[in-house]
């Protein structure tokens, strides 16, 4: 080959055969990178926007570096640059007319999504039966905060619009008390707040935004489990603003009984107002939800593309409103009505998105050693207190659980261990949760945050 332009075509004939993604997404995507150079074992490549930098990366990195594998017979890293900020020294002569016609639809594309930027309110929000007693409670909260339900305790699977509501009432008061100090945050961002506080020696900060709270909206409040130090500067936070008769609003997707390993005390302060769940939606809330949808962004859906979808992404509404999304820009592009072919399209690209983030053993070792107050090194490492070694074999155990490594190559990640020590570890963490029933709650807690962690 004489140019790094016939390499691209090769690639791009790859991506066609091998990749079985779209045309659509082939012509959008693929089509929009412009070959630079292969600088050693780097092909670097200009598009036209932030935007599309990050849709290929995140979507079509992988397949784009097999293909040039396969081309060129070596592996290669890829490099993605934004075209105008490459030359930001010499300032492009082209104007916007000039683009080739793909730059020109991107544009246009990016254009047609920001429709999709609309407000979680109460209006946008589908109600049904699966999530009526919810609605209510949470228009009854955003209507007297502090009055009615407090604390308000939502929960459910995810994906069914628990966060959709909390920024409603958060929205609704904002509106009818403008002065309110209004918080909302997930436990992860309660949690970074609190170890940024004890980093820089200003724990008094930290205190001074979530104690002095109107309102205060915790989502996903399950991944404060194990943590010991968040609980309790958690429980200190409800119970001053609870005192106060300050608002509180919390989601999980277990209900409080459930959450065997956050503390007995913070559990019965959940139960001391309202608690109510959210379910998977019915049919005819699923074709609500995407009607509603597909109004927000001003775009029709025949009544038999609307019932394709809804028979065929049940239990996320998150996935129902990515793919009218997704049917809006295909029907910018292709200058025609939604179809089922298209929304065929659509729901293969969404279920293949939705496929979980490779969960590795570091990922393991990092939220066993968060879980037992050590480091992630103290795990790998020889040494042999007590926590510590409690710690590494629950880490072995876990991972074993869930990735299913032979032995040896477990022995290795945890700094060379031989196949007897990996036995001893897992029998050993399996022989104690027969017998401990908290250490068997905690072992299955650390499993499941892990696996929700890695979908996102």
């Amino acid at each position: 080959m004489n140019s790094f332009h016939e390499v691209f075509e090769c690639v791009k004939s790859y991506c066609r055969e091998k990749g079985e993604i779209p045309d659509v997404a082939i012509q959008l995507w693929i089509e929009a990178l412009k070959p630079v150079q292969l600088d050693g074992t780097t092909a670097l490549f200009y598009v036209q926007s932030d935007f599309q930098r990050t849709v290929i990366l995140t979507n079509y990195k992988n397949l784009l570096e097999e293909a040039l594998r396969n081309t060129l017979g070596f592996e290669v890293s890829l490099k993605i640059e934004i075209e105008e900020e490459a030359h930001a020294a010499k300032p492009d002569p082209l104007r916007p007319s000039d683009y080739d016609e793909l730059a020109r639809r991107h544009e246009e594309l990016e254009h047609s999504l920001e429709g999709a930027n609309y407000e979680y309110t109460f209006d946008t929000f589908i109600v049904g039966g699966s999530n009526e007693f919810a609605y209510a409670a949470c228009t009854a909260v955003a209507k007297e905060p502090g009055k009615n339900y407090n604390p308000l305790f939502i929960y459910g699977p995810s994906g069914l619009g628990k966060t959709h509501l909390m920024h409603a009432i958060a929205h609704e008061v904002h509106q009818n008390h403008p002065d309110y100090k209004i918080i909302y945050v997930t436990s992860e961002e309660f949690g970074n707040d609190f170890i940024a506080g004890i980093n820089s020696g200003n724990t008094a900060s930290f205190h001074d935004k979530y104690r002095n709270a109107d309102v205060l909206l915790v989502d996903d409040v399950q991944f404060f489990s194990n943590k010991e130090g968040m609980q309790e500067e958690f429980f200190h936070t409800f119970n001053k603003l609870h005192a106060e008769g300050k608002q509180i609003v919390l989601t999980s997707d277990k209900s409080p009984k459930e959450l065997k390993t956050l503390e007995e005390r913070i559990r019965s302060r959940f139960e001391w107002g309202l608690i109510t769940d959210i379910s998977i939606p019915d049919f005819e809330t699923r074709i609500a939800i995407i009607r509603r949808k597909a109004e927000l962004l001003d775009l029709y859906i025949p009544d038999d593309v609307s019932e394709f979808i809804a028979n065929r992404l049940k239990t996320n509404i998150r996935q129902l409103e990515g793919a009218v999304k997704k049917l809006k820009a295909l029907k910018h592009l292709a200058g025609s009505a939604p179809s089922i072919s298209m929304a065929q399209s659509v729901i293969k690209d969404i279920l293949s998105d939705d496929q979980p983030v490779p969960i590795t053993v570091e990922k393991i070792i990092v939220e066993v050693a968060d879980v037992y107050g050590v480091t992630p090194e103290d795990i790998r490492s020889s040494k042999r207190s007590s926590q510590i070694s409690t710690a590494r074999k629950v880490a072995i155990y876990v991972v074993r659980e869930i990735t299913q490594m032979p032995l040896q190559a477990i022995g290795t990640e945890f700094g060379g261990r031989d196949h007897s020590t990996i036995v001893y570890s897992i029998s050993n963490v399996e022989t104690g949760m027969k017998r401990d029933e908290h250490l068997k709650q905690l072992v299955e807690d650390i499993i499941k945050n892990i696996r929700d962690k890695s979908h996102i």
